[in-house]
């Protein structure tokens, strides 16, 4: 590491710390984590890993995605929604996955819930980019990020009032970094300034 928080892989190319050298990672780091999102299946994909991801390593969640998404039909939210008592035992024995029953159960409550948002705000990306953050200073550092913050609580606190579940104020932050409500690349990375560009303007 150069900078704190910044690792250099041989190439010469500056990273976020946690991209580390797995490839998958990498990929992950370098072309989706924190480019913005406006696509409701993706949103509500990540909302459910995220919710999957909880005690668990993010790349445990990564690695096992292609089988959530075929678990989870694609996470068509209105699929999801209309599975019933057969599916959740199916999921409960598919070893590709995270076999966790609440956290099953809870996929399928949140797809009906995240179907009234569409009806609401007629999308789901409407309401999610109602809780983008105020451009902030580039954090320099690993001690510079939050595990929550206080609009990642207001949007928790508004998602369990609606009736979902596993979407607690650490889960959600890490859903809106991921997304790309904020920007949390490290000033140091070099993918912070594509992020940038990537938002869109006003």
């Amino acid at each position: 590491m150069s900078d704190p928080g910044i690792l250099i892989d041989e190439d010469g190319t500056a990273r976020c710390w946690w991209a580390g050298s797995d490839p998958l990672y990498v990929s992950y780091h370098d072309t989706e984590w924190g480019f913005p999102v406006d696509n409701d299946t993706r949103l509500f994909e990540k909302l459910c890993l995220e919710g999957f991801q909880a005690g668990l390593a993010w790349i445990t969640i990564l690695r096992k995605r292609e089988n959530f998404r075929a678990a989870f039909a694609g996470f068509d939210m209105r699929t999801v929604a209309a599975f019933g008592t057969d599916d959740v035992e199916r999921l409960l024995g598919d070893a590709g996955i995270v076999r966790h029953r609440g956290k099953i159960e809870s996929t399928i409550n949140n797809a009906a819930r995240a179907l009234e948002l569409v009806e609401e705000f007629g999308s789901l990306s409407n309401y999610v980019w109602g809780y983008a953050d105020q451009p902030q200073p580039a954090p320099t550092a690993i001690q510079d990020l939050p595990a929550k913050t206080e609009l990642s609580t207001t949007f928790s606190k508004d998602l369990k009032k609606r009736g979902w579940s596993f979407v607690g104020p650490t889960t959600v932050y890490a859903f809106m970094q991921a997304m790309g409500l904020i920007n949390d690349h490290l000033a140091g990375c070099e993918i912070r300034e594509a992020v940038e560009a990537a938002k869109p303007q006003p």
